[in-house]
């Protein structure tokens, strides 16, 4: 006896949706970018307050900062000499606490 009716692979999911948290989960998979976003989560931060938190070239913060940018995950505010950085995807919060808790 075959099967006429198929059983729905995904659980409702808006295809849009799925293709953007792919685009965001492959963004933030990258340590560095991790630990940058774990430091805004607890507020904004310059890239110099990032780099010294995390003992990390300037350069390389502002190169995962930049990616993070244009992707819309961060946002930059420019104060005189500095760039404050906050996170601005609601997701990378819900990201951040996913990892905490699946890492036991």
């Amino acid at each position: 006896m075959s099967r006429t009716t198929k059983k729905p692979l995904l659980r409702g999911i808006d295809p849009a949706a799925l293709s953007r948290a792919a685009d965001a989960i492959k963004l933030l998979g990258h340590p560095e970018r991790l630990k940058i976003v774990e430091v805004l989560e607890m507020g904004e931060a310059t890239v110099s307050e990032i780099q010294d938190q995390l003992d990390m070239p300037q350069a390389i913060v502002s190169q995962h900062l930049a990616k993070m940018r244009g992707y819309g995950i961060v946002a930059a505010e420019r104060d005189g000499v500095h760039v404050h950085y906050r996170i601005v995807e609601p997701k990378v919060r819900h990201i951040l606490e996913c990892i905490r808790k699946c890492d036991v």
